[in-house]
């Protein structure tokens, strides 16, 4: 049985708390419309996915998930937005449960990549209140049941340290002798205008999309791009790319205006999957 269990700190309010609704509500988000031909699942070595409530990004997020063939593995980081806990925090026993159930924490890679890297803090305080990692759960328990991974909370903006874990992570992978789908949550531009934010989007993503972790670092910095998950971009990239990945596909794009109606002051939503 698992050592321990982290419990939702965002079921009733980012998601359904209800099981039923849940599982109903991914399984919309994550099925294409009739409309639209089936297109050849992708077998990625990485995604961007959001991590704002489902009404927001779950679209974005589920066409992601929807699209791709899902391994057993995954290591999913995600921003620090509480500010508590160590700058890289991982958790290595356990589980995190959601209303449809328990998921447990891959322990065997957790350590690996423990061992590889002592700037990774054993540290459950960056993770109890976090809700960056935790939305992504349910789109894998409905598509992947069975599924581990290995939780991460990305709390520096040191590149060289970002670097450092993506290289870490993917020899970890390697090892493991199975493929493993680096998952990176993170939300786009906050709080401008919907077309100062597409604009800005934009040229991060561009940078995404030609696997540079460097130029995604610069631009973020450089042009005010207030993307929360730029850090955890920069691991997977870099990850995914020793990983052998040698292209990337935007799946979809929104901003939360897109469902609110209102344009003034949005976020935005990036889906991307890297193969």
């Amino acid at each position: 049985m698992p050592t321990a269990v982290r419990q939702p700190a965002v079921a009733g309010r980012f998601y359904p708390a209800n099981a039923q609704h849940l599982r109903a509500e991914v399984e919309t988000y994550t099925t294409p419309p009739a409309s639209t031909s089936a297109q050849p699942r992708i077998r990625a070595l990485g995604c961007v996915v959001p991590h704002a409530g489902y009404v927001y990004s779950g679209q974005v997020a589920g066409a992601v998930f929807g699209l791709l063939e899902l391994p057993r593995r995954f290591v999913i980081l995600c921003p620090n937005h509480t500010g508590m806990g160590e700058p890289l925090a991982i958790m290595s026993e356990g589980a995190w449960h959601t209303p449809l159930g328990d998921v447990a924490i891959d322990t065997e890679l957790a350590k690996q990549m423990k061992a590889r890297l002592n700037l990774l803090s054993e540290d459950e305080t960056a993770h109890r209140l976090e809700h960056a990692l935790e939305v992504q759960l349910p789109f894998l328990q409905v598509l992947a049941p069975g599924f581990q991974f290995v939780p991460i909370t990305v709390g520096t903006s040191n590149f060289e340290v970002l670097s450092a874990l993506g290289v870490v992570l993917a020899d970890a992978a390697k090892e493991a002798g199975e493929r493993v789908l680096v998952v990176a949550s993170s939300d786009m531009n906050h709080y401008e205008s919907d077309s100062v934010t597409r604009v800005k989007d934009r040229r991060a993503i561009d940078r995404v999309l030609a696997l540079d972790p460097r130029g995604l670092y610069d631009v973020v910095h450089q042009a005010g791009i207030s993307m929360c998950g730029y850090g955890p971009v920069v691991v997977m990239l870099t990850a995914a790319r020793k990983l052998g990945a040698t292209q990337a596909e935007l799946v979809r794009y929104a901003t939360s205006g897109d469902v609110s109606g209102e344009h003034d002051m949005v976020v935005g939503y990036a889906g991307i999957a890297v193969y």
